[in-house]
């Protein structure tokens, strides 16, 4: 998933790309709709969709300000 590209996602859409994870680690750990997801994000070393785009953006930046992204990245990425 590209960070950059969820960084201004609308709250209703984020919503629903939380609801397609909740689905999916429910699906892999065959777990009930009745029982809290979050055990279940943990068990599957899953971040919540909000921090995982805030976590990849994250690196993003830190690899750009240490020299460790292609140029063409770097250059959107200037403070």
């Amino acid at each position: 998933m590209a960070a950059y590209a969820y960084t201004g996602i609308a709250g209703n859409l984020l919503q629903k790309l939380q609801s397609v994870q909740n689905a999916a680690a429910r699906l892999i750990t065959k777990t009930g709709r009745q029982e809290h997801i979050t055990p279940v994000l943990r068990e599957l070393h899953w971040l919540p969709v909000r921090q995982c785009i805030d976590f990849k953006l994250a690196v993003l930046v830190y690899k750009a300000l240490h020299c460790q992204l292609p140029q063409y990245l770097a250059e959107d990425c200037q403070l």
